[in-house]
């Protein structure tokens, strides 16, 4: 096999997760998450799991670094990296080609290009001094760095706070270089009409919210998750959480979460740009395509390019 790995990219609501369960049922093979919230278990609508999706005529697809850590902690991308390595292992071990799936840009590139990352502790006295300023401040802050940060996850002050101190740190420590594999994959991205990809995230939002999300998320507070450790996450946890503790109302959650979501799909697309900025080369397929047809043409590229 000329490649090591196949990594299906694309934006939230693009159809990544049944492409890629698809032809990893056609393969025979298993496919290792690129998400950086559904790592997280019991926070399942509010991160779009649908593992249902993992189930192709009638059989199961195995997945990796789903359902991993607990919620409130701090999963990040020096974690991912570990996390990764070990189900690359293990799915190579057996003989099969691991696909790749998701849409957090910082994760998938951190593995394609082997970034060598280092944990990175807190910083009380930056942190001090960067309490009470306002995202945008923090995000102008942010991009004065030359380091490369994933900033489609920055949605709150906490983790701009938290992106910033990672930035600080590598720029007064340089790190350690450890191993990591250099990993030759095809790049398959689902490209999907804006104005459809619009469409299918508002109905989507629409169904998780009357399958429960905001049950969910009271459930996690009352296992007695800080509300601002869910806040933290962003996105759906963001407003559903501001909404349960009565500082929305829903109609107001709704209508602030469903921009959030078109702006974060928007910051997807322009992160998977830049990587082709960057060299990668990503082959574009188009969402509306029939499956079987996306998986002919991926299956032809993997036989035919150098």
């Amino acid at each position: 096999m000329k490649y090591d790995l196949i990594t299906i990219l694309g934006p939230t609501a693009s159809g990544k997760t049944p492409l890629a369960a698809a032809l990893a049922s056609r393969l025979g093979t298993e496919i290792i998450s690129g998400d950086s919230r559904q790592v997280y278990r019991r926070m399942d609508l509010g991160t779009g799991k649908d593992l249902v999706d993992y189930v192709v005529d009638g059989h199961p697809v195995p997945y990796h670094l789903i359902d991993i850590v607990e919620p409130g902690t701090k999963y990040n991308v020096f974690e991912y990296q570990r996390d990764f390595l070990q189900a690359y292992q293990e799915i190579t071990a057996k003989g099969k080609l691991p696909i790749l799936c998701g849409g957090t840009g910082m994760y998938i590139e951190s593995v394609l290009k082997g970034y060598r990352l280092l944990p990175v502790p807190e910083n009380p006295e930056l942190r001090a001094s960067l309490e009470g300023k306002s995202l945008d401040e923090l995000t102008t802050i942010l991009e004065g760095y030359k380091k490369l940060h994933n900033q489609t996850d920055v949605d709150t002050a906490k983790r701009a706070i938290r992106a910033i101190e990672i930035e600080e740190y590598y720029q007064q420590q340089p790190p350690e270089y450890r191993e990591f594999p250099s990993l030759k994959s095809v790049i398959i991205g689902v490209d999907i009409d804006r104005d459809l990809r619009r469409e299918k995230i508002t109905r989507r939002l629409k169904q998780r919210l009357q399958e429960g999300m905001v049950d969910e998320v009271k459930a996690l507070l009352a296992e007695g998750i800080a509300p601002e450790d869910l806040i933290y996450y962003g996105l759906e946890y963001k407003f559903l959480t501001q909404h349960a503790i009565g500082e929305l109302t829903f109609d107001e959650m709704f209508l602030q979460l469903e921009t959030a979501i078109h702006q974060f799909a928007k910051r997807q697309m322009t992160w998977f740009r830049g990587m082709e900025r960057r060299g990668f080369k990503i082959h574009w397929l188009d969402a509306t395509l029939p499956m079987e047809e996306k998986i002919n043409h991926i299956i032809n590229i993997l036989n035919t390019e150098n």
